[in-house]
């Protein structure tokens, strides 16, 4: 049964087949609190739509070409309610399950999705947001090294392949990607992102700074005992003892 509102949820539809989101677009017609704002059939035409739009709700499918729905949600953050759409996987449901997350295991009926709105009602009512990070740790339990940063600027993603980083700095809860004279801006903080990089390839120099080992092209003496990392391109960064440790350890 559709609860009744006092005002329109706009939602998203997020899926890379035409078929699943037209059958989505019939079951959601019998809710008339709802109206779709748009429909997605990729990632990237997903982060804009959440950008531009600012909707109330996202029905996001998990298995998506380039920019899968995890890629989705690490880029938009904690910003609204989702509904997850996915085939069997078990280790994406158990995440879900574990934090309460709604979510659609395909092919799903209209009393299943009937039973996600009323929980994302609930959500959006309350304002509660799902621990994205939490989230895609769990889904995702291989632990491969990242191969790639995805940040958001706005409507436009940025797809910065790691072996073009040259270093990372903490900014509080931001991390500076600096690659190719460029630097972007991601919410995250430098801890997680030491968890995620290969620790063969990048290294924690200082508390603030993580190194791309292949641009380092010597480390000099400076002040006090204390050393500096100096860049192929001339850049130059704070090693401490405990970075200095770790660089002696792979150099």
């Amino acid at each position: 049964m559709t609860e009744p509102a006092t005002s329109k949820i706009h939602l998203v539809i997020v899926d890379d087949e035409p078929l699943a989101r037209a059958i989505l677009r019939e079951l959601l017609a019998a809710h008339a609190d709802l109206q779709i704002v748009a429909e997605c059939g990729n990632g990237f035409e997903a982060v804009k739509a959440v950008s531009d739009l600012k909707p109330d709700l996202l029905l996001l499918d998990i298995q998506m070409p380039k920019l899968d729905g995890f890629d989705v949600l690490d880029l938009i953050g904690t910003q609204l309610p989702v509904i997850f759409i996915t085939a069997y996987d078990e280790y994406a449901i158990k995440a879900f399950e574990v934090h309460a997350v709604d979510y659609l295991l395909k092919p799903f009926s209209a009393e299943r999705l009937d039973e996600a709105l009323v929980r994302a009602r609930q959500r959006i009512r309350t304002k509660e947001r799902a621990p994205v990070r939490e989230i895609v740790s769990a889904a995702r339990p291989d632990r491969t090294p990242l191969q790639r940063i995805l940040i958001r600027d706005k409507a436009d993603v940025h797809v910065i392949p790691v072996g073009r980083i040259d270093y990372v700095e903490s900014q509080d809860d931001y991390v500076a990607v600096k690659s190719a004279g460029k630097t972007y801006l991601k919410e995250q903080t430098l801890a997680e992102l030491e968890t995620l990089l290969d620790r063969g390839a990048f290294v924690r120099i200082h508390r603030r700074y993580i190194l791309n080992l292949s641009r380092l092209a010597r480390i000099e003496l400076a002040v006090t005992d204390s050393r500096i990392a100096i860049l192929g391109d001339g850049t130059q960064l704070p090693v401490s003892r405990s970075g200095y440790a770790r660089l002696r350890e792979l150099l």
